[in-house]
């Protein structure tokens, strides 16, 4: 449609006026000050019109106001004066607003003035003193008004006033008692009115509004006001009494609350009564509304417009906004009053009818569209809709239909049968089915046909009647201690189809979830219950249809904490009274009671099954919840027989597991999955071997499991071989070396075939390569390493998978002479189809020999033309050992060998020196105080120096290096001892410098460093590698010594030899979790020099064996098993002192975690580094002076007596 406007009666041309637009797709009109502009100049009375070709509608008038604040008029304002005990009346006068402004009365300090039934503010503005006292003028008084569309408040200038009073006024005189009148001496009057004025008064309301009658009286005390209606009661639920009962207020008005009001003004000096006749008039309402009318052509009808008013209102009808008297005449139309009479139709008479319903108090404006038309049927509404319902509630199902003429409706169900009207249902007229109580029968497809001359048109509907939302377990009422955790049930059963949700509310409020709570599928837990959660608990549960709710009531004991401290904690008892729910095809619901916790909450329960088919008696975890919940749903496999069983988990240990459940068969089914791992390879040159991990118990689902084995050779023609077996390998025989094949390993039983399998790939059998590397050319980088370069050979030749290419060398003989060399053979490994790499750690000075090989899976193939190379020069490695002699306190004799390793011409040693106060360390120490070094170069024959001590109390740090023309070599360190003519050895000691056999040397080059790997046994000091670089890793080792490359092998600290050898062994303890849910806890080791006892503690069945194993820090490894009917404990024996032990129990049909093991340290057969004062150099000193100061003694006592004399 088009639409325009009018204002004041008038077309109002949006086009013309910049601030006005009308919005598209609607007749919205907005007007736009932001830009500047009078809003008063666009006030008046507005009308939309809408128009098409079919007729015009009209809008209801619009009146536009601007809302003002007018200020308020200067006035001044005099001091009034009044007696007290007198009435008083302050007139407010506020300036006309639109809309009428809010009274307010409040000090010229902005402070509210108090209000009561002897001061009180009226519905006009004014405030109201039934009685002035003196306390009255200790505030002044400013009428407020607040202006809403504004945002502003006006405010008058305030009132003084001046009380006379015949007495002081005394503050603390009590409140308005009688007494206090009369001790004022004021004067009792009797009730007046001071609101409305006179005996009687009359209001007229219009229907449909609020009405307020206010009386507001004088009298000394102030009066009580009473309302009364004569003849009848006040209306129940319409009137209420406001402002003090001096008001009364009768909401929505109608013609039954016409009559006479009074109201009684009292007190204890008499009465008087006020009426109000209260007359009701009414603006125009309707009747009867007109509504839409289509008529097919020849039909009849009629158009109503009827409405009621006091006085009663008049009709007048339009056609397309103009008055139907002067439209064009219509033969088929006669206007009857309120009633349009239309007769035999015509199309092209359609239009749009106004009916215009006034009175002195108001209008209504109706449009009523006529039109006349032929239509087929047609359903207005959405096609297949999907109605769902709750069982046994009342439904509707809708079809909204139009067609001129007017069709027929008629429902039907399932596509057939008779008419759906009587008995469960009801056709309406609109189209729609109601249905008084839905069964699960009464789903199904519905089908409504809307029929007339024309044709028909018909849509479906289809309905679900789903089951209702019960709460089966809800809370109860419970009492529980401070700090323990009670659990409030809600377990709900509802439709499966419909989606769930449960709430919680507390005191009938949203429940915050906090840390300390946590919902779960059938319940809520409290964490540390404490007084605070003491109160109502509700659980709601919802589906989009209906829902359901329980309610508990929690009791919160307040226990002492130190009562909490005090009690002793244990495991938790076992749980009880396994119960098996909810039975299905793949599932079950287990629901427990749980046992006492003994005073430390339950963290977590276990639940175990056994089944009798495959391994009958033995238990498996099934699954681990909450500590909070006690009952969860199972997942379950098809053919299995289970029993459950539960275990209660807390911070001290588990439970004893309950008694088991009754047992629960789930049927068979085909397999749904397929063996994994698939994986074909050769053990020899003609065969391939086809393994995978077979199915599980769980995931036979049927009787006789077994697989169905297929393959072919990879290319386009090759043709599928089967196999049925029921292991977990097949052989294929007779095949060419080293081809592709297709796998596919299909799982089966009685019940049918797993899905499709995947399809892997696999290999035949490998042959040893035919060929090996040529062109070998050798560059020497160091004195410890080489780079190769070779020719690769044809892949062709490799008759498999090429893994790698290997370096064969060894070390023929030293440039040294009458040095014996071992001649042990090494490789280093060249992973991949590459043709360079680097040998490192070779000794210095050295003649090798090497040759080449490519390897594929089988092995080794032909060895290359040997090559011959040296290596140079390189620094020595330490001297073999340094003795360190004192034959008394002014030497220090030292004594070495050569270097193990001189790996070129020792050319001399370098001895370094310097004395310490504090015993000296390897290296220097905070708090030890060093003296001077001194660098000594002695001659390369020379293995003996001879030091002269300037301080005989100070000990010696000696550092002592073999060297070449290339350099100085490892130092080998020692400190002098502590103790005359005491000698110590020393071999070498780690030290920042590295020799060739501890660290790798650094290449330039970019190609792959392979470090190499003793063959065909591997040394103690060396790991075979298989990446292009290698660092060496050495045997780990409790010492205090640091090599290139540490792994950490346990979380446990662990102290140096020499300090595990001082302190006594202490017991270490583990928690071990079976995987059966047993446990094995409490495991300790005392340990002394060469034997340990174990013991531990376990809730594993009777008759269950356990294995003890140990390893040392060298990684030799033992295991001891323990027969069941024995003790808990075994002794281990023939332990090495000093030794750093990892040691696992574990049952004998299970296998040990990494991480479950425990560590201890036997102590060392003698005490090393202890302080014996009688060997102390000082202390044996110290006795010789003694010795010789009482032999001088002696002497001089022996030649006083031979001289005569006598001595004392």
């Amino acid at each position: 449609p088009s639409f325009s406007w009018t204002r004041n009666g008038k077309f109002f041309n949006v086009a013309k006026d910049p601030k006005v637009s009308m919005r598209r797709r609607s007749g919205t009109l907005v007007i736009d000050f932001h830009s500047g502009g009078r809003p008063d100049d666009y006030e008046g009375e507005y009308q939309c019109f809408a128009r098409n070709d079919y007729g015009t509608a009209l809008s209801s008038k619009i009146h536009l106001q601007v809302s003002k604040s007018p200020l308020w008029p200067k006035e001044k304002v005099d001091v009034i004066e009044v007696d007290e005990g007198a009435p008083l009346s302050l007139q407010c006068n506020p300036p006309p607003g639109l809309p009428e402004p809010v009274i307010f009365w409040m000090s010229s300090s902005m402070e509210p003035i108090p209000q009561d039934k002897r001061v009180s503010q009226g519905h006009n503005g004014d405030l109201y003193f039934s009685n002035v006292l003196a306390q009255d003028a200790l505030t002044d008084y400013s009428c407020n008004a607040r202006f809403h569309f504004t945002h502003t408040i006006q405010q008058k200038n305030p009132y003084t006033l001046k009380v006379k009073t015949k007495k002081p006024h005394n503050e603390t005189s009590l409140g308005y008692s009688p007494a206090m009148y009369r001790a004022r001496g004021i004067t009792e009057t009797t009730p007046s009115f001071m609101y409305p004025y006179g005996t009687s008064s009359s209001q007229m309301v219009l229907r449909g509004v609020d009405l307020l009658l206010e009386c507001i009286a004088s009298g000394v005390p102030a009066p009580d006001i009473m309302w009364y209606k004569k003849g009848a009661e006040l209306p129940v639920g319409k009137t209420k009494p406001e402002n003090f009962n001096k008001a009364l207020r009768i909401s929505n008005v109608s013609e039954e609350d016409s009559g006479e009001y009074f109201c009684l003004a009292s007190n204890k000096m008499g009465s008087i009564r006020h009426t109000i006749s209260v007359r009701v008039k009414a603006a125009p309402y309707w009747l009867d509304e007109p509504e839409n009318l289509i008529l097919a052509p020849g039909e009849d009808g009629r158009l109503v417009c009827r409405a009621n008013g006091n006085p009663k209102p008049s009709i007048q009808w339009l056609v397309n906004g103009e008055p139907i008297e002067a439209s064009p005449p219509n033969p088929s139309r006669e206007v009857a009053g309120d009633t349009i009479v239309f007769r035999d139709t015509q199309i092209g008479s359609s239009a749009v009818y106004q009916c215009n319903a006034s009175n002195e108090h108001g209008y209504l404006l109706a449009n009523a569209f006529v039109s006349v038309l032929d239509v087929s049927p047609r359903i207005l509404g959405p096609r297949n809709q999907l109605i769902k319902v709750i069982q046994n509630n009342r439904t509707r199902l809708d079809c909204p239909f139009f067609g001129s003429p007017i069709p027929t409706l008629r429902w039907f169900k399932n596509g057939q049968g008779n008419t759906l009207d009587g008995g469960n249902y009801k056709a309406h007229e609109n189209g729609s089915l109601e249905m008084f109580m839905a069964r699960k029968e009464d789903q199904g497809i519905y089908t409504c046909v809307a029929t007339n001359i024309l044709g028909k048109a018909e849509a479906q509907v289809r309905l679900e009647v789903k089951d209702p939302t019960r709460i089966v377990r809800g809370p109860e009422d419970q009492v529980v201690k401070r700090g323990s955790m009670p659990r409030l049930h809600c377990r709900v059963k509802h439709d499966p189809t419909l989606r769930l949700t449960v709430t919680w509310l507390k005191d009938d409020a949203p429940l915050y979830l906090g840390a300390r709570m946590k919902k779960e599928e059938d319940g809520l837990t409290i964490y540390g219950v404490a007084e605070k959660d003491q109160g109502d608990y509700t659980c709601v549960a919802s589906t989009e249809l209906d829902k359901d709710s329980a309610k508990a009531y929690l009791t919160v004991l307040a226990i002492p904490a130190n009562r909490l401290r005090d009690l002793p904690k244990e495991r938790p008892d076992q749980p009880r009274d396994l119960e098996l729910t909810d039975l299905a095809e793949r599932s079950v619901r287990l629901t427990w009671i749980p046992g006492d916790d003994n005073n430390s909450p339950i963290t977590d329960y276990i639940v175990q099954f056994e089944e009798d088919r495959f391994q009958p008696g033995m238990w498996h975890n099934h699954s681990r919840y909450p500590g909070s919940v006690n009952s969860a749903v199972l997942r379950l496999s098809p053919y299995v027989n289970y029993q459950f069983r539960v275990i209660a988990v807390n911070d001290v240990g588990s439970s004893v597991p309950s008694l088991p459940s009754e047992r629960y068969q789930t049927n068979g089914a085909r397999p749904e999955i397929n063996p994994t791992g698939v994986q074909g390879a050769g053990t020899q040159k003609n065969n391939m071997e086809i393994t995978w991990t077979p199915l599980n118990a769980t995931q036979a689902y049927g009787p006789n499991l077994r697989y169905l084995v297929r393959w072919r050779r990879r290319e386009p023609r090759g043709s599928w071989h089967n196999e049925t077996v029921r292991g977990a390998r097949h052989v294929v025989w007779n095949t060419p070396i080293y081809v592709p094949y297709e796998i596919k390993v299909q799982a089966e039983n009685d019940f049918g075939r797993a899905p499709e399998p995947d399809t892997y790939i696999g290999y035949s059998g490998e042959d040893y390569p035919k060929a090996a590397p040529t062109d070998i050319r050798i560059r020497v980088l160091n004195s410890t390493a080489i780079s190769l370069t070779w020719t690769r050979v044809h892949l062709d030749t490799i008759q498999g998978q090429l893994k790698e290419y290997r370096a064969y060398f060894w070390r023929d003989s030293s440039l040294l002479k009458n040095l014996w060399v071992s001649k042990k053979r090494q490789f280093v490994s060249f992973p991949g189809d590459r043709n360079r790499g680097t040998v490192s750690r070779l000794f210095p000075y050295s003649n090798y020999k090497l040759e080449m090989v490519v390897t594929n899976g089988r092995g080794d193939g032909p060895r290359s033309e040997m090559k011959e190379f040296p290596t140079p020069e390189g620094v020595p490695s330490s001297p073999r050992y340094l003795r360190i002699r004192q034959p008394n306190l002014e030497v220090i004799n030292l004594e070495w060998d050569h270097p193990e390793h001189p790996n070129g011409v020792i050319t001399g040693y370098t001895l370094q020196y310097q004395p310490c106060t504090l015993p000296c360390l390897p290296s220097a120490v905070n708090g030890s105080r060093m003296g001077q070094m001194v660098v000594e170069n002695l001659s390369p024959n020379q293995t003996r120096f001879t030091l002269q001590r300037s301080d005989p109390i100070s000990r010696y740090r000696f550092s002592l290096r073999a060297r070449t023309q290339v350099g100085e070599g490892e130092a080998l360190v020692k400190k002098s001892p502590a103790l005359l003519d005491e000698v110590e050895e020393t071999g070498p000691e780690t030290s920042p410098e590295t020799s060739p056999e501890t660290s790798p040397e650094t290449t330039p080059e970019t190609s792959p460093t392979i470090s190499p790997t003793t063959s065909p046994t591997t040394s103690p000091t060396t790991s075979p590698t298989t990446s292009p670089t290698t660092t060496p890793t050495t045997t780990d080792t409790t010492t205090t010594t640091t090599t290139t490359t540490t792994t950490t092998t346990t979380a446990t600290a662990v102290a140096s030899t020499s300090a595990a050898a001082e302190r006594a062994p202490a017991a270490t303890t583990k928690h071990e979790l079976a995987a059966n849910g047993s446990s094995i806890w409490d495991i300790r080791a005392m340990a002394n020099s060469n034997w340990a006892n174990i013991t531990w503690s376990h809730n594993f069945s009777a008759g269950t064996d356990f294995v003890v194993k140990y390893i040392t820090s060298n990684k030799t490894e033992k295991s001891i098993p323990v027969k069941a009917q024995g003790p808990s404990s075994v002794q281990l024996a023939d332990l090495t002192p000093g030794m750093m032990y990892k040691l696992w129990v574990f049952p004998i049909w299970s296998h040990p975690s990494e991480h479950s093991y425990i560590t201890f340290t036997t102590s060392s057969a003698y005490t090393k580094n202890q302080v014996d004062i009688a060997t102390q150099g000082w202390f044996i000193g110290l006795m010789c002076a003694i010795a010789l100061l009482v032999l001088i003694l002696l002497i001089v006592c022996f030649i006083k007596r031979s001289r005569g004399g006598k001595y004392p």
